[in-house]
């Protein structure tokens, strides 16, 4: 089963999509000059599902993905991962908020730095969560872009209110 990559071009940035013909493994944000893409006819269908979802969520048009993921981690990773997709579009929670959600109180650091290591950009959600003070905490793809899809949720949601 081979490997695909598409480098594709988001408001906020390059995201590089990976998966295999039947699931997306990571969509991240990357920081390079040299922008690959592979023409659409040699793509599998879910890269293509992925690609066309990720444009509809940017023009405000989809709230949730269809198209099947995975992430491979630890049984802990994967609640943290899985709990991560309960929160609701547009709005926020705290690593503490998710911890309690899990049953797991003490296990806060632990929640923010598998929160941390989400290979599923805006798919997991992770960009939802902030610190318990109400503060945009760390984000793989920098703060700034954390910021630009909160807003960007928040904005559609009162539209449609």
């Amino acid at each position: 089963m081979g490997t695909y990559k598409l480098d594709y071009n988001s408001p906020i940035g390059v995201m590089e999509l990976v998966g295999t013909e039947q699931v997306i493994q990571s969509i991240l944000f990357v920081e390079r000059a040299d922008v690959s893409t592979t023409p659409k006819l040699e793509l599998p269908e879910v890269m293509v599902r992925c690609q066309r979802e990720l444009d509809e969520y940017f023009r405000g048009e989809r709230t949730t993905f269809t198209f099947p993921i995975e992430q491979t981690g630890t049984p802990f990773q994967c609640e943290v991962w899985n709990s991560l997709t309960t929160i609701p579009y547009g709005e926020t929670t705290s690593y503490r908020d998710l911890a309690e959600q899990m049953s797991r109180p003490k296990a806060v650091r632990a929640v923010g730095s598998t929160n941390g290591r989400n290979r599923l950009s805006i798919v997991v959600p992770c960009h939802r969560v902030i610190g318990s003070n109400g503060a945009l905490t760390g984000y793989a793809g920098g703060l700034w872009r954390k910021e630009w899809l909160l807003r960007h949720e928040q904005r559609i949601v009162q539209q449609t209110q």
